[in-house]
């Protein structure tokens, strides 16, 4: 291939439709501290999700952070996946608490239930799951331990935009949900993210700790960040939401080829999305299994002849980290799956005859 193809590629409007928001924030001379499309932006995602309560957040790290907080938790420990990005461990450390890495289940590349009871002990103050790659963690069970040891339970719900489980979206479940809308994500504003919430009281307390815990012009109650979304990036969203459906229906037409060309490839397994209702196909994962002629990093560095830029996503796991090192446990699945999995170009926009090359060179080895 002449031209590169990454692993992703971010989806953006018609540069005229956006020119009419832009007016509209010179109109008005509101650039942030949650101005009228702001405000807009949350009571559209609000409907589209299918959530009671939204507040936005300039990034997703923000979120997680002030989500963590909004809380209340005192120093202890919060049980995680060590395969996911740094910002969820980050989170944790930034809130004075200890991450403990536990194992996931190789086949869903999620949290595993087993082992995350296993480490709840007297010190367990909270449970951070991820959703990795938008699939649903076993959301009943999680719910099951975090009710009966009185626990928290936060999703780290980056990839989980739009997904529907049991019928309704999947980031109504746990005490809070958080989203990422960055440049690579499903849904993008450039730069941003979300918490959801289930209560006004705890979307207002949200809301004053993106502000730096500011709750009137003469009263701070915390010591907090500043994590609002600006106007600009909210009315990014707000054109971005018209397309979602559009994005999603190509995302998912995409998957299917590949699913397709790569079913009957020995030593490549697909990751399989039949978890939820409603899918995001947010990620297209392959697991390069060591019956494969080449290596995962082999197959990578041969993607990269022919100008195609996978990703090794998530490598290396948490704990091989240097700063993160000190919590490392026993946890052999994700290392594994670290070290054979390998994600594919997959953006809405991308062509489906450069899909059947990707697999071609695949089928070629």
């Amino acid at each position: 291939m002449t031209k590169s193809i990454f692993v992703t590629q971010p989806v953006l409007p018609h540069l005229a439709d956006f020119i009419p928001y832009l007016e509209q924030i010179w109109d008005n001379k509101i650039l942030t501290n949650c101005g009228p499309l702001h405000q807009q932006l949350e009571h559209e995602l609000c409907e589209y999700l299918g959530v009671k309560y939204i507040s936005l957040f300039n990034n997703g790290t923000i979120a997680l952070i002030t989500a963590l907080q909004a809380l209340g938790l005192e120093k202890g420990e919060v049980i995680t996946t060590p395969y996911t990005f740094i910002a969820t461990a980050h989170s944790i450390i930034w809130n004075n608490l200890t991450p403990v890495f536990v194992d996931i289940d190789i086949l869903t590349s999620n949290i595993d239930p087993k082992k995350v009871e296993q480490a709840i002990t007297d010190k367990t103050v909270a449970i951070l799951p991820v959703h990795c790659y938008g699939l649903p963690c076993d959301v009943e069970l999680l719910k099951d331990l975090a009710d009966k040891h009185n626990i928290k339970l936060i999703y780290d719900a980056a990839h989980a935009f739009g997904v529907k489980h049991n019928r309704k979206s999947l980031l109504n479940y746990g005490d809070l949900s958080v989203i990422s809308f960055h440049a690579t994500k499903v849904f993008n504003t450039f730069e941003g993210g979300a918490i959801v919430s289930h209560s006004l009281e705890m979307k207002t307390k949200v809301d004053q700790l993106r502000n730096f815990g500011i709750v009137d012009e003469v009263t701070v109650s915390d010591v907090s960040l500043n994590g609002k979304l600006s106007e600009i990036h909210s009315a990014l969203g707000l054109l971005q939401l018209k397309d979602i459906e559009q994005t999603l229906n190509a995302r998912k037409v995409i998957d299917e080829l590949y699913r397709e060309l790569l079913r009957d490839v020995d030593g490549i397994t697909c990751i399989k999305r039949t978890a939820s209702d409603i899918d995001n196909y947010a990620y297209f994962p392959i697991v390069v299994e060591d019956s494969f002629p080449l290596s995962r990093d082999e197959l990578f560095e041969k993607f990269k002849e022919h100008n195609i830029y996978a990703r090794k996503y998530f490598y290396p796991i948490m704990t091989d980290f240097d700063i993160y090192k000190k919590y490392a446990d026993h946890t052999p699945n994700a290392k594994w799956l670290s070290e054979h999995v390998l994600c594919l170009p997959m953006y809405p926009t991308l062509e489906l005859e450069i899909c059947q090359n990707i697999t071609k060179i695949i089928k070629g080895l």
